[in-house]
This record gives structure tokens, C-alpha cells and sequence, in this order.
């Protein structure tokens, strides 16, 4: 990078002082949680958009139902999950798929025997919990953080997947409670624990599309041992529990991924994904030409995380990017789940205050800001076809790259020259 380009990017990073971001988070805040008060003070089962409260916790809900009443062998009959979302909300066009693992059903088996709307606030209200204690684990081990209590409460309220999340009710919690064992297991130095955390994770089997793959080039063997052994005994506990029949419907269902990714990406929804995989199907008009960047750019990406990984750089940068590569490269995933991006924002930011005079210091927080900010405004790219979002993602794994091929002395003089 010239000087110039340096010196613009050290000017602009100036602007962003605390003062400046206190401010944005709290009118961030103030907007989303406004409007998300407006719209669910309605009374009854709409918000004031005619939208479902809390919808997508119906398909677990009606998975847990099925399960419940004995009636295995309907879980992915798309029919039967219609006639149950009626008789729950009336006539309504939504249409939810039912393409998560018979697992997640029976996660919500015991609030299955509760009514829909007081199932849903009693799941939101232990997903903030969950995400609250994940936040301050994570926040504990941030030594630059300690002293800015507020504007860490501030950015969480005003972080967007998280408005996003409980609006729709969805389980992204679990994903970050994943993601934030395995970074405290790795911390411990017992990787083959942070393994199986991540192996959980196959409740939503696209995140583990990077995952083991990083691990297995950059010979992270216990760590990939763990997530092996998770992942199969999750499916295994499944099938004894609800048999042998649910589980080759369920695979079924995801090798022929064409015959629900229309009701699951229908209409606006792609504005709300964010990954490469929607990156490229918005900005190109061929479906073909689509698949073929997509599956180019993430083998860039692990490529990339697997080299950080396998670096001496320190945890929260290495964490990041196996964090970053495992969004990048999740084939479906949408705003709700960019909630596991949490931790990394939190380590990276004390990295920086750490580093404050390492030379991608500045350039660092500016990506750091906009991988903050720029999932706000996904529903622009309905006009631009280009969900910024990614980009930012991106530069900001290509930089850490960078930075961990730093020698760790280099590292160490900047540290002590801070310090």
C-alpha cells in the first residue's frame, strides 16, 4: 500500500473517536428498538406490518409439535407444515421450509406444549441471556476492553443481526454459544473441546462448510478430531432418538436443496444474506457463472484462514478469521446469523487498542466499523445488487492475513512502544 493510501486511511480512521461512536450506537439503538417496539405493540399474533411475530421460531415450534404427537415421518412433509402454520395463525402467505435438523425439533419439544406465543418470548428471552453471558465471556478476556463497559453495552444493543434475531426468533444464539466455547476452549489450549463446540454446530451444517476444512490444511488435528466426533455423534443421538427414517429424509431434503431453497430465498431475501454465495447470485445475472465465483472465492477464503490459522499470530486474530472464512463461505446464511461476528468485533477491537501503533492498526478499524455498520444496510442492495457487506468481510480477512505474517517481534516492539 503507497503512502497516500496509508496516510487517507490513518486520517479517516482518526474520525472515528469514541465520542463519534457512542453517538452512533446509541441513535443505532434508538432506531431499531423504536421501531421494534412500534411494530409489536400491536396486540395478537401480527405486528403492525402483518407480519407473523416472532416467525421463524414456527418451524422449530411446529418440528418440536410433530415430534411430540409421534408423528416423525411428517417433518419434511412441506404440506403438513403449512396446515399447521394455519391452524397456529390463520390463513397467511408465509411459507417456512422445513429444512433444519430433526435435532432442533426436539430441542423445543418440552415448549412445544405451550402455546405458540408464549413459547416464543420464553426461547427470545433465554437467547438474550445465552447471548448476554457469551458477550461477557468473551469481553472478560479483552484486557483493552475493560475500561469501556458502556460503549460495549451501547454497540451491542445497536449491532443489527441482533434486532434481527429477535424479531424472527430465530436460534442464532446457539450458533454464537458455539463460536464462543470453542474460542475460550482455544484460549485454554484444549483444542480438541473447542473442536467438539464448533461440531455442534451441526444443527446448521453450513457453517461447518469451512470449518474442517481449515483445520485439515493447516493440520489442526485435535481440533478437527473434536468437530468430527460432534458432528457424527449429534446426528447418530438423533437417528436412535426419532429413527433411521427421519434422518434419510432429512439428507434427502438437503441434497435436493432446489426443492425449498425457492420458499427459503423467495422474493427480497437474498438483500438479507450475506455471504459470498449471495454476493455473487446478486451481482451476476447467471446462475452458472454465479455458482462457479462462488466456489472459486471460497476456496481463496479457506485458503487464506487456513495460512492465518496455521500462523504464530495471536488468538483473536487467528479466531477471526476461522470465524470470517465460516461466514464468507456459509452457502445460506442471512442477517440473524452474522450475530456470530460478535466475538470477532470484540477481539479485534482490543487487538487494535492493544496495537494502536501497528501500520494496520488504522486500516483495521475502518473495516472493523463497516463490518459493524454495513449489514444495516443490506436491503440497498435490492437497487445496487452489490450487499457491501461482503467486501468489507473480505478486506478485513485479507488483512489479517497480512498481519500474521508479521514477525512476532515486530508485534512485540509495537506492544511494548504502546505499553
Amino acid at each position: 500500500m503507497n503512502g497516500k493510501a496509508q496516510l487517507a486511511i490513518q486520517s479517516t480512521a482518526k474520525w472515528l473517536t469514541l465520542r463519534r461512536i457512542r453517538a452512533q450506537a446509541m441513535l443505532f439503538a434508538l432506531c431499531l428498538w423504536g421501531v421494534c417496539a412500534v411494530d409489536f405493540a400491536t396486540p395478537g399474533l401480527f405486528d403492525r406490518a402483518g407480519n407473523i411475530k416472532f416467525q421463524d421460531f414456527l418451524q422449530f415450534y411446529i418440528s418440536a409439535r410433530l415430534i411430540g404427537e409421534g408423528r416423525n415421518a411428517q417433518l419434511y412433509d412441506q404440506h403438513v407444515a403449512d396446515q399447521e402454520m394455519r391452524a397456529l395463525v390463520g390463513e397467511t402467505r408465509v411459507h417456512l421450509p422445513t429444512v433444519y435438523g430433526p435435532q432442533v425439533g426436539l430441542l423445543f419439544v418440552s415448549l412445544a406444549q405451550l402455546s405458540f406465543p408464549a413459547a416464543a418470548r420464553i426461547w427470545v428471552a433465554l437467547s438474550l441471556a445465552a447471548i448476554a453471558a457469551c458477550l461477557y465471556l468473551i469481553w472478560r478476556s479483552c484486557s483493552s476492553l475493560r475500561s469501556h463497559v458502556q460503549t460495549v453495552v451501547l454497540c451491542a444493543l445497536a449491532f443489527p443481526p441482533l434486532f434481527h434475531f429477535f424479531v424472527r426468533g430465530q436460534i442464532s444464539a446457539l450458533v454464537l454459544v458455539c463460536f464462543s466455547t470453542a474460542f475460550l476452549a482455544f484460549r485454554a489450549d484444549r483444542d480438541w473441546l473447542a473442536g467438539i463446540a464448533l461440531g455442534f454446530l451441526a444443527f446448521k451444517p453450513q457453517f461447518l462448510v469451512a470449518l474442517p476444512l481449515i483445520f485439515l490444511l493447516s493440520h489442526a488435528w485435535k481440533a478437527f478430531a473434536g468437530l468430527a466426533v460432534a458432528a457424527v455423534g449429534q446426528l447418530a443421538l438423533t437417528a436412535l432418538r426419532l429413527g433411521h427414517t427421519v434422518m434419510r429424509t432429512y439428507f434427502d431434503t438437503m441434497l435436493h436443496m432446489s426443492r425449498w431453497m425457492g420458499l427459503a430465498e423467495g422474493g427480497p431475501a437474498h438483500i438479507q444474506m450475506h455471504s459470498l454465495r449471495s454476493f455473487w447470485t446478486l451481482l451476476v445475472p447467471w446462475p452458472e457463472a454465479a455458482l462457479v465465483l462462488y466456489v472459486l472465492s471460497s476456496i481463496a477464503v479457506i485458503a487464506m484462514a487456513a495460512v492465518v490459522w496455521k500462523s504464530s499470530a495471536a488468538l483473536a486474530l487467528r479466531f477471526s478469521a476461522l470465524t470470517l472464512a465460516a461466514v464468507l463461505v456459509n452457502p445460506h446464511l442471512f442477517v440473524y446469523d452474522l450475530l456470530v461476528l460478535a466475538p470477532t468485533l470484540l477481539l479485534l477491537v482490543d487487538w487494535i487498542l492493544t496495537h494502536a501503533q501497528h501500520p494496520s492498526s488504522a486500516g483495521l478499524s475502518l473495516l472493523v466499523y463497516l463490518a459493524f455498520v454495513l449489514p444495516l444496510f443490506g436491503p440497498l442492495s435490492r437497487w445496487t445488487h452489490v450487499q457491501l457487506s461482503i467486501p468489507a468481510f473480505a478486506a478485513l480477512l485479507w488483512v489479517l492475513g497480512r498481519i500474521s505474517e508479521t514477525p512476532s517481534h515486530e508485534l512485540a516492539s509495537h506492544e511494548s512502544a504502546v505499553v
